[in-house]
């Protein structure tokens, strides 16, 4: 049919997505989880491959990923990346957007499971620098810089939402839970949470590290953080806008943050702490979603947790 855009290529294993780097415009659709027991795997992805740097970023600093990427839900696991001299380290280096014909970057709709990431500079499980829509996301594992360091970003310079990380973080400065850095007017970091270690020496976060001049809402965070200067429960260092945010100032051993509200564990699991600060967020019975919301919690009993995850 005239105008109908072409059909996702699809993924489904290490050979495939080695290949989107062959075309950064292009539309991706994963078809299932794929893991260190997928084809590929041991070329392009492993502890050995590469000469022992494991897998290659998608993409350049100059030469971005301007496509879309849709997980469909589904799980990239194992990845291991071992690039401490290098700069813009993730499943992706850099998404960005094309100038004049307004083609945005998107990964949605993605997890990224047991990853093993360390680089240098700009350094986060699924993307190094985001310029474009990072959605629906989420990774657990260990990472591992020097500066703008994140559990799922490092920099992030446009949108990240309902997104979460559980990662073990470790770097320098500007290390956080989920992004490193979230730069300027364009940074926009909403509806999101960590609940990962967080270790760095200066502007360290249990959510992100810095956000200058960047916008932060309706997130949280959980996990212990630790630092020697400028180091917050939530954020490290601000000069932004931060918006009914919270952080759990017993889990992470933090009782200030340069934003955001602290709260003892068992506030952080009453709904009324997030419907007064007018979340969208429902109560739901254990074991079960609410999709009509964007949060869903058990009242007393957990964190608040995103409609869209797999609870059991």
């Amino acid at each position: 049919m005239i105008g109908c855009a072409p059909a996702p290529i699809e993924i489904r294993d290490w050979y495939d997505l080695h290949a989107v780097r062959n075309n950064l415009s292009g539309s991706y659709i994963l078809m299932n989880n794929i893991d260190s027991s997928t084809r590929g795997y041991a070329e392009l992805a492993s502890e050995t491959a590469n000469g022992g740097r494991g897998w290659e970023p998608i993409g350049t600093s100059e030469d971005q990923f301007t496509g879309r990427f849709n997980g469909q839900g589904y799980e990239i696991r194992d990845l291991f990346m071992n690039r401490p001299d290098q700069d813009y380290v993730g499943l992706f280096t850099h998404i960005s957007w094309t100038r004049y014909i307004d083609n945005v970057g998107v990964v949605e709709n993605l997890g990224l499971t047991n990853a093993r990431v360390t680089g240098r500079a700009q350094v986060g499980t699924l993307v190094g620098h985001n310029e474009g829509l990072v959605t629906n996301c989420y990774s657990s594992g260990t990472v591992t810089g020097d500066e703008r360091v994140g559990g799922l970003v490092g920099w992030n310079q446009a949108t990240l939402t309902n997104s979460y990380s559980s990662c073990r973080v470790t770097g320098n400065s500007r290390v956080g839970g989920l992004v490193g850095d979230n730069w300027y007017e364009r940074g926009i970091i909403n509806n999101t949470y960590s609940t990962g270690t967080v270790t760095g020496e200066e502007s360290v976060g249990g959510l992100v590290g810095v956000n200058y001049y960047g916008n932060i809402g309706n997130s949280y965070s959980i996990g212990s953080v630790g630092g020697a200067k400028q180091v917050g429960g939530l954020v490290g260092w601000n000069k932004g806008a931060i918006t009914e945010c919270f952080w759990d100032i017993l889990t992470s051993g933090i009782s200030v943050s340069d934003g955001g509200t602290g709260k003892v564990t068992t506030e952080m699991m009453k709904i009324t702490t997030f419907t007064g600060a007018a979340w969208n967020i429902t109560a739901v019975a254990p074991n079960s979603t609410d999709p009509t919301s964007i949060w869903n919690i058990v009242d007393k009993q957990t964190y608040p947790f995103l409609s869209w995850q797999s609870v059991s």
